[in-house]
């Protein structure tokens, strides 16, 4: 089976499991996927890794102590950069999706351009991580149209966007603080809420991980709440792409 093939029919797999769930219709992987459908009160907290592992150790020490799932996004230079932390993300149990190789502007690329990122970040993703990546692509910036969307569908992977970004990467130098970060995540609480935050900061320096320090206080701010930290790949529902 080649790697599309395969891409694809784990994507019908992870995208199909989720049959008890009370739901209302299933995604459509032809867009962007910023929420998993269901009523569920369930939240998916996953990462972004484009700069440094500042906040990458604390980050999975609270996941383990608290029991809780995360999807992580590197991109593929990330991953050269960082395989110890990429095999450490994946050895604690959680999945890899990918943020694209270079984490570049895809408004300004063509057809060829787009697939280059992709399969680029793809092997070096699978190198670093020793594992096989989910097929979920997340863009830079949230930058999706259409026409990349469409791009990325055809390659074999779904684009899983986010409700709320929590901003943790911007760090205090640019106005946030723990406490913003917490008051994010929780504004947007709703069944089956997308969490993105960061393992680093856009500085790049190892220094203050604003979304790592907060991640204990969301984490039991939402279970407090009634809701549950759900793993991406089993919470999200039947893809109707291509139907």
């Amino acid at each position: 089976m080649n790697r599309i093939a395969r891409a694809l029919a784990l994507t019908a797999i992870l995208l199909g499991t989720l049959a008890a769930a009370p739901e209302a219709s299933g995604p459509d992987c032809r867009t962007a996927i910023r929420r998993i459908p269901t009523t569920e009160r369930v939240v998916a907290l996953t990462f972004n890794a484009a700069w440094d592992e500042g906040g990458l150790a604390a980050t999975l020490a609270t996941l383990r102590q608290r029991a809780a799932p995360a999807t992580f996004f590197p991109t593929g230079r990330f991953a050269e950069r960082h395989p110890a932390a990429v095999r450490a993300m994946a050895a604690a149990g959680h999945g890899l999706g990918s943020h694209s190789y270079s984490h570049p502007h895809f408004s300004t690329l063509g057809r060829l351009a787009i697939a280059k990122e992709v399969w680029r970040a793809d092997a070096a993703i699978r190198r670093a991580g020793r594992t096989e990546p989910l097929p979920l692509f997340r863009f830079p910036y949230s930058e999706t149209t259409p026409q990349a969307i469409a791009e990325v569908n055809t390659l074999g992977f779904t684009d899983v966007e986010f409700t709320t970004d929590t901003k943790g990467y911007l760090g205090t130098a640019r106005g946030m603080t723990v406490d913003k970060v917490v008051e994010r995540a929780l504004a947007a609480l709703t069944p089956g809420e997308i969490v993105q935050m960061h393992v680093g900061n856009t500085a790049g320096d190892g220094g203050h991980v604003l979304d790592a320090e907060a991640l204990p206080r969301i984490i039991d701010a939402v279970r407090s709440r009634g809701y549950r930290i759900v793993d991406l790949r089993t919470l999200a529902q039947r893809c109707t792409q291509g139907s």
